[in-house]
């Protein structure tokens, strides 16, 4: 679980609340227009729609979830293990691994390794890894996409819904002053969908699943430096040294240390 984006969402969830009650003292009904969910909700949805392939679409579900539920192993854990399979390897030779690969969760090192036993070629194990980098990279290309639409579009027809309401509202001066306040709350609730929509759910989220996004690029690039050292029979030593690049300085020396 993603500490901070549980307790990220919470928090601007009671922001939002709060400052919601006391704008309206407590009528919160005064907030809801359904012209402005209309427009900036399902429209929203379906500027996304006209935008992207639904197949890509589909898989915001996984989006959310990868949002809410870290699931990356930490980077640190990810270098012991590979100095653990290189001390084996280094001992008692590479096909000893084969026995551990079953044990690993991580499939991005478990393919390589099991390429790297089976005596692929290290060129051809680098390009296939690097073949999955990619594919890997431009799904949460998609992920960021999807919510990057999403904070363009809603405020810009959260606009179109105001100068809709700000034409009704002209069309009657002079005539009866609740049907123009009315229009005039559905120009300013418009904005407000369009707003919060944008700064408080699709660009926060967009920013972190980019931010996961790189970090698991650099955790993969780890791993395949790993395997082409542990396939190669480099020292333990070295293996670390290289993966050690990956990572802090601070975090770095205390490693090398232990």
């Amino acid at each position: 679980m993603d500490k901070a984006s549980i307790v990220g969402t919470l928090l601007m969830t009671f922001i939002v609340g709060l400052v919601c009650y006391q704008a309206t003292h407590g009528d919160l009904m005064a907030l809801w227009s359904s012209k402005g969910f209309y427009m900036v909700i399902i429209g929203s949805i379906a500027a996304v729609l006209m935008s992207m392939p639904l197949d890509r679409i589909m898989m915001v579900p996984g989006y959310v979830k990868k949002f809410m539920f870290n699931k990356t192993p930490p980077t640190i854990d990810t270098i012991n293990l590979a100095v653990l399979l290189a001390e084996r390897a280094r001992r008692d030779g590479i096909l000893a691994l084969e026995s551990e690969i079953a044990k690993i969760d991580d499939p991005f090192l478990a393919s390589g390794l099991k390429m790297a036993v089976d005596g692929v070629e290290p060129d051809t194990i680098e390009a296939t890894l690097r073949l999955e980098i990619m594919a890997m990279q431009d799904r949460h290309k998609s992920g960021k996409k999807f919510f990057d639409l999403l904070k363009t579009y809603g405020p810009g027809l959260g606009l179109v819904a105001t100068l809709m309401g700000q034409i009704g509202m002209f069309k009657n001066l002079g005539g009866d002053i609740a049907t123009m306040g009315y229009m005039l709350a559905v120009a300013v609730v418009a904005t407000m969908y369009g707003t919060v929509l944008a700064n408080c759910v699709a660009g926060p989220m967009g920013d972190k699943l980019a931010y996961r996004a790189g970090e698991e690029i650099l955790r993969r690039e780890l791993v395949m430096q790993a395997i082409l050292s542990i396939q190669a029979g480099e020292n333990p030593r070295c293996t670390l040294d290289k993966m050690a690049a990956f990572i802090p300085a601070s975090t770095r020396a205390s490693l090398k240390a232990a």
